[in-house]
């Protein structure tokens, strides 16, 4: 078994409940954005902000390279995912104008996503994998990505 399948199974473990999973299709993305949202509100001494000049920028390509370990195709959907995310939050932030607007938008959605997963592992009845290991964090959008690559036939 690969290490991919070997972290899939495992993440899969703790998010068998319908419901649960069903919470994890809306706050999985959303935690993601809303990270990269209070990431891009960050500034970055002596850089002007700018869709690739931010700490979200940073982390994408951190995680990127995570995504590229685990296999080519995952990497190129986080890839293609992310990215659209970023853009997003650089919509965001021109239509709110600050940092600090694109900043307080990020903290609420990502304050309910995070309520959202807790209520989801109590209806399952299991915790959060990423108590039990950290990278865990980084394969709830892959482990979601997965049902997806299924459905349309792609080998990740």
């Amino acid at each position: 078994m690969q290490k991919i399948d070997w972290l899939l199974d495992k993440y899969g473990e703790s998010h068998q409940n319908a419901t649960n999973k069903l919470i994890h299709w809306v706050c999985v993305p959303s935690i993601v954005f809303s990270l990269f949202g209070l990431l891009y509100a960050l500034p970055i001494p002596f850089v002007e902000r700018g869709l690739w000049t931010n700490w979200a920028t940073i982390l994408y390509a951190i995680t990127l390279f995570y995504y590229l370990r685990m296999s080519m195709p995952m990497f190129l959907g986080m890839a293609a995912v992310c990215g659209a995310m970023l853009l997003g939050v650089n919509a965001i932030y021109h239509a709110v104008g600050s940092a600090g607007g694109l900043a307080k938008v990020s903290f609420g959605i990502f304050a309910l996503a995070w309520v959202g997963q807790f209520i989801g592992h109590k209806i399952e009845g299991k915790k959060p994998s990423f108590l039990e290991d950290i990278q865990f964090l980084l394969v709830g959008p892959a482990w979601l990505l997965h049902f997806i690559y299924k459905k349309i036939g792609i080998s990740y």
